[in-house]
């Protein structure tokens, strides 16, 4: 159980305009990371598709490589090392042992290790009335494991992007008590408007957890547009940090003495009970 003593800690959100250049998208991390060292925070959470946002799966295809022969990942490794900071990269295309591609996200500890691997659950295959499709599963396959991790936070879950519309992944986060879940994602502008806000202060709600949000913004070089609007909510939904458009560095602190006065006041994860499911 997490010991919810302690001063609040300070973490910074990276909200990007990642490009098809994965190098110059690592650069952006990479100052990204040294600039909220430096201004005293313990973990920079960045977007989906960080190091690659590419619809054109085609020019993307050489970049994809796997984990260990991505030069950008070893490269934030060292980086999370020289900073003495944690990254939790929101997510970044990588091959697998299979020849598939995952969508993973990767969290790098202080010392430059790897703490957790994530691979995204549930596939953005969509059709939007905007005239918007998407089928993230011709080319990516879908993650099988719920992971936690120890962190400054306390327990962080991982989800990324469209797993925030799926309530029994986060249920399951709620069960295994996290403090805090991270939701990087690269949102629609339509789907942003209409959802990104309410799902968000939902989970919060359901986990009595802090959600951290990386999100993507504005016009990407693949031609598509994002939502923005990096958000932290706490766990009584409250909205602390919201980024708005554009790319920038945004920081928050995380006090998880709001996480015990929350369960106290409203313990719905230890009132919760098994739903019977219908016979039929």
């Amino acid at each position: 159980m997490t010991d919810f003593a302690g001063d609040p800690v300070r973490i910074a959100i990276l909200q990007m305009t990642s490009g098809i250049d994965p190098h110059a998208n690592a650069a952006s991390i990479r100052q990204g990371a040294s600039e909220a060292a430096r201004d005293g925070a313990k973990m920079l959470f960045t977007p989906e598709m960080s190091l690659l946002l590419d619809r054109d799966r085609k020019r993307a295809a050489p970049n994809i490589v796997t984990e260990g022969q991505n030069a950008a990942i070893q490269g934030l490794r060292n980086v999370a090392s020289a900073a003495g900071i944690w990254i939790a990269l929101g997510s970044a295309p990588v091959l697998r042992e299979d020849g598939r591609w995952a969508n993973r996200s990767l969290l790098f500890a202080p010392d430059g290790q790897i703490a957790a691997r994530y691979d995204k659950i549930h596939m953005f295959d969509v059709d939007l009335a905007s005239g918007e499709s998407w089928r993230e599963s011709n080319a990516y396959a879908p993650g099988e494991e719920v992971v936690t991790t120890p962190t400054p936070l306390g327990l962080l879950g991982l989800t990324i992007c469209y797993d925030i519309r799926f309530p029994a992944l986060f249920d399951e986060l709620g069960r295994r008590r996290c403090d805090a879940i991270a939701t990087p994602a690269a949102f629609t502008v339509p789907t942003g408007r209409a959802h990104w806000h309410l799902m968000q202060r939902a989970r919060a709600v359901e986990a009595s957890a802090w959600v951290i949000a990386a999100a993507q913004a504005g016009r990407h070089g693949d031609g598509r547009e994002t939502y923005g609007h990096s958000l932290v909510v706490d766990p009584w939904g409250e909205v602390v940090l919201d980024m708005g458009e554009g790319e920038g560095l945004g920081f928050a602190e995380i006090d998880l003495a709001v996480t015990a006065k929350v369960r106290a006041q409203l313990p719905s994860l230890a009132n919760k009970r098994e739903i019977p499911r219908s016979k039929a």
